[in-house]
């Protein structure tokens, strides 16, 4: 077969684009960072998260997988939890009382009989906006024998459901063979207008499209359901109560009354499982979350799965199952002649499904709003990646809270606050003028809820979090119920403690700290340390903010500083002291560089530990472990502090990064969850762990399904495969007894991982935990050496002066220094030992306006002893693109008499480049943009020095106007080694 386009459509092509390219260029943002037309809120300002206070208002054990909640006017709070109950948080006593019990159904049974776990049961609550006048509540649970589901209304009153008041509403039927998706949010519009999300009931399937029309196997076409305008699943319906317990219809919904094979209620159909509903006050437009497929990446036969953030200004179907975010159409798959057809029409979708009751021809589909895959979105990186479930949340209007004593500021006036179940972040959405997609940002970073179920306001305009915890289909302990407060006011200090030891012989002396105690208001503190022994007998205090103290006795002793400011905000701080028991000792050595590894070169290592009171210690007891991370990670979060040290000591690194990410969602060590135990895991493969080591990673970044039963487990390509094989090493070892495996002594080489970018850093860790002392406890030390890979990011420098940073996102992404004349930057306590040349990532395009000059490299401070240098000569990248663009077209056969070259041999296209010799009738290769565009590396050596210094950067050019930029530096490499540029 020929190619579409012949070398004399492609050249003309190929100009077109480069000078379009030219041009667009120009019409964006110098720096590479493309300008945008958007419209800001300049009129109020973000306040500070400080202000922000997360109140756990409920216990430990509390709730039982909870659902919905609903907050009344008075403060009370009425929780919903799968499995039947129905309880009430009292804000007065602070406690939470069960008020009912109602049958639901919680199980699926397949065709072989087989019984698991349901997302049914009672799944929906809500009450009347009139509440308080006729103590109507609604519920949505599934039936506990007949196979569907029930909404009713129900009197609430004196916090008890009342016997016999039930009126049915609406019955939904369902398949209960198997999981998943039941929605069951539920909202009001100012109409007295009831919204309910119903999921769609049918099967998951990943790697296809979701229209399986085979006999028996109508349970995984959502054709019969989402794509159904006769079936009540998979939708946003829109109903009014009655008082007599019945609903009308109301007007504007997708389909008039009396529409055939259509049913009135539905207000927006293809959906998946929409999930918390919300109605802007203002707008009256809808709001909700919709939970995505699980593909993790675009197939013949399928889209990668995303989940949506939706928004409709009027009744519509938002596409599945054939379409998913932004209209991208599925690959219709048959699954009765196992071939793939072309996707649906999104202005026309036709469905011709054997399941379909309803209309063939559907409404036009509609765009999501927001949609993000598992893996990083380009469009949306806020939302970062990983396991997803897109929950929804309210719009703020400060307005819908009369008499509010804390209302939110005016900064959030109008953005829709919504959160994602898995991923455990709650977004500020800001739409324009207009109502379209602006910005989003992360609301209050630090609250890290544990799988927030459901969030709204509560009438005291406070925002309330329901946390279903970390176990699925079972209870968890650390589900609850969480009240964020904004204080408009004074703000309560912030408290740090620290001790010069954690413990020591008798008599201890202690110098204690109050280092790092700050009002974030400015206000002068009071400090108040009181030290008691857990033995009792008197209590010593000190009003000084860093007082010196003795101790005499053996025993734990706590010390409490408590620090007050002038408006009576206090708060505290504890730290166990230890005396009787000296410390253990760890002398962690590494000749050579201590800054730095270099991959493939070994490096030596010692371990030296002492104890006072252990004598001789036993190196089987000494946990030492070296592991390489991925660039990112935060190693300061691996310190043991007081934590005894035992067999998983050496995975702290692992440890870490399964709290950085949702694993612990899932699977825990030693108690079921959704997926299969830690202990199970390393059950399964301990005798074939060369290859689960091998797999494992991979199944964790691309998801996978079928191995523990039939949930999906979603993918993480965001997690680097070095990473994911320091979790599964973890796991594989979880139920070993031994504290160490490496050595006290020994060498060691690290290797950059497959896939890695090289950016890492490797971790040196010994620990040891002594065995106590008569009347004192044990104590754990440890002595960390962190090793970076050789690079250093010019934009993260310590020191930056008369220079810019911006971010380069043209072709190539990274973080650049612009200098002007005579600036420079800094770099504090780098270790130089043996380094013998640095690479420098910089260049300087005229048409960026830059001018080019020298970069000096100094010792210790910006006029220091000079160690190398290099001049950057101005060069224009477009020089290059327009001379390939010409070789292309040169080399291609067009002569500028206008003649075009005859025709290739039919087998020219498959002959190898090194076939074609250099004829000069060749066709070069393409040009990649990319490599045009990359920083060169710039190799200059420098004078050797010993030991830990600052490393600066000074940028020169004396004949540079004192606005004019010079160059632009992404990366600096350093080697132990000279090579030739």
């Amino acid at each position: 077969m020929k190619n579409c386009f012949s070398t004399r459509a492609v050249l003309p092509l190929a100009k077109l684009f480069l000078f379009g390219f030219v041009a667009a260029l120009f019409s964006c943002n110098q720096n590479g960072t493309v300008v945008t037309n958007t419209t800001s809120d300049t009129s109020t300002k973000k306040v500070d998260d400080n202000r922000f206070t997360p109140v756990v208002l409920t216990a430990e054990g509390d709730f039982d997988e909870p659902m919905n909640f609903e907050v009344l006017k008075d403060g009370k709070v009425y929780i919903n939890e799968r499995k039947g109950a129905l309880k009430l948080y009292d804000p007065i006593t602070k406690t939470v009382k069960l008020v009912a019990n109602i049958p639901v159904n919680t199980k699926y049974t397949s065709a072989e009989g087989v019984v698991t776990e349901a997302e049914e049961g009672f799944i929906g609550f809500t009450v009347d906006p009139k509440f308080e006048e006729n103590h109507w509540a609604y519920l949505f649970y599934a039936h506990p024998t007949e196979k569907k589901d029930v909404l009713s209304r129900w009197e609430l009153r004196d916090d008890k459901l009342i016997t016999g008041s039930e009126k049915i509403l609406l019955e939904i039927s369902t398949q209960r063979e198997v999981c998943c998706h039941t929605g069951g949010g539920m909202t009001w519009d100012a109409n007295g207008n009831l919204y309910l999300t119903v999921g769609n009931n049918t099967g998951n399937v990943a790697e296809r499209s979701q229209t399986d029309e085979r006999p028996g196997r109508s349970s995984w076409d959502d054709q019969r359901g989402s794509g159904n305008t006769n079936d009540l699943r998979g939708k946003i319906l829109r109903i009014h109560p009655e008082p007599n317990g019945s609903y009308s219809i109301p007007e504007g919904n997708l389909f008039p009354k009396g529409t055939d094979k259509t049913r009135p209620e539905i207000y927006i159909m293809g959906d998946r499982n929409p999930w918390r509903p919300s109605i802007d006050s203002k707008t009256g437009w809808l709001y909700w979350g919709e939970v995505g497929p699980d593909a993790n990446a675009d197939s013949k036969t399928t889209k990668i799965g995303m989940d949506e953030f939706n928004q409709a200004r009027k009744p519509g179907n938002f596409g599945w199952p054939y379409f998913i975010g932004e209209n991208r159409g599925y690959p219709f798959y048959d699954y009765t002649n196992d071939s793939v057809h072309a996707e649906k029409d999104p202005a026309k979708p036709i469905n011709n499904s054997v399941n379909n009751t309803g209309l063939k021809e559907l409404p036009p589909a509609q765009p999501a709003f927001i949609s993000y895959p598992y893996g990083i979105s380009e469009k949306f990186p806020e939302v970062g990646s990983g396991a997803r479930c897109a929950v929804g949340g309210p719009i703020y209007h400060e307005s819908d809270f009369k008499n509010a004593k804390r209302p939110f500021p005016a900064y959030y006036e109008g953005k829709w606050i919504a959160a994602d179940f898995s991923r455990g972040w709650i977004m500020a959405i800001t739409m324009n003028d207009k109502g379209d997609y602006q910005s989003m940002e992360r609301f209050l970073p630090s609250y890290q809820p544990i799988e927030p179920i459901d969030i709204k306001f509560g009438s005291n305009g406070d925002l309330y979090v329901l946390e279903y915890g970390s176990n699925w289909f079972r209870k968890s302990e650390n589900a609850k119920l969480v009240r964020i407060e904004y204080n408009p006011g004074n703000r309560t200090p912030v408290v740090k403690a620290s001790a010069s030891a954690s413990g020591g012989s008798l008599p201890l002396h202690i110098n204690l700290s109050s280092a790092g105690t700050k009002d974030a208001d400015g206000d002068s503190l009071k400090y108040d340390w009181k030290i008691s022994s857990a033995s009792g007998g008197s209590t010593q205090s000190f009003t000084d903010p860093n007082p010196s103290l003795t101790l005499s006795q053996a025993g734990v002793y706590t010390a409490t500083l408590t620090v007050t400011d002038p408006q009576g905000a206090k708060n505290s701080k504890s730290l166990n002291i230890i005396a009787g028991n000296e410390p253990p000792k760890i002398a962690l050595t590494i000749p050579g560089n201590k800054s730095f590894f270099f991959p493939g070169k070994p490096f030596k290592y010692n371990v030296e530990v002492t104890d006072k009171e252990d004598g001789k210690i036993d190196p089987k007891q000494v946990a030492v472990s070296i592991d390489y991370a991925s660039e990112g990670f935060d190693y300061a979060e691996v310190s043991q502090e007081q934590r005894s040290t035992d067999a998983s000591t050496r995975f702290a690194v692992a440890q870490y990064l399964i709290g950085k990410s949702d694993c612990n969602n899932c699977h825990h060590i030693d108690s079921k969850s959704i997926g299969p135990m830690y202990n199970e895991i390393a059950d399964k493969y301990k005798n074939n762990i060369a290859w689960a080591l091998d797999s494992l990673p991979k199944k964790i970044r691309g998801g996978g399904n079928g191995v523990w039963g039939d949930m999906n487990m979603p993918a993480h390509p965001a997690i680097t495969l070095n990473d994911a094989r320091t979790i599964v090493n973890y796991m594989l070892h979880i139920k070993e007894k031994n504290i160490s495996t490496l050595p006290l002594q020994g060498t060691y080489t690290q290797k950059i991982p497959e896939g890695d970018n090289g950016k890492g850093t490797l971790i040196v860790r010994a620990a040891y935990t002594d065995k106590g002392a008569a009347g004192a406890s044990p104590l754990t030390t440890e002595s960390i050496i962190t090793l970076h890979s050789p690079q250093l990011d010019p934009g993260s420098a310590d020191v930056i002066k008369d220079a810019s940073i911006k971010k380069q996102i043209m072709f190539v992404v990274s973080v650049d220094v612009i200098p002007k004349a005579n600036a420079y930057i800094g770099f504090k306590h780098i270790d130089l030992t043996n380094i013998k040349q640095l690479e420098l990532s910089a260049s300087a395009n005229p048409s960026m306006g830059y001018v080019g000059g020298t970069i000096e490299i100094h010792l210790d401070g910006p006029t220091g002893d000079l160690l190398g240098q290099t001049e950057i000569q101005p060069v224009n990248p477009f020089a290059k693109l327009m001379n390939a663009a010409n070789a292309t077209q040169n080399a291609g056969g067009t002569k500028s008499t206008g003649k075009t070259a005859a025709p290739a041999a039919k087998n020219d296209a498959t002959k190898a480049p090194a076939a074609q010799g250099k004829t000069a009738g060749k066709r070069p290769k393409g040009f990649n943009l990319a490599a045009l565009f990359s920083r060169p590396g710039i190799k200059v050596d420098i004078k050797e020095v010993t030991g830990e210094h600052d490393l600066y950067f000074v940028f020169k050019n004396e004949k540079a106007k004192p606005v004019e930029p010079l160059l632009s530096l992404s990366n600096i490499k350093l080697s132990d080694v000279k090579t030739k540029p």
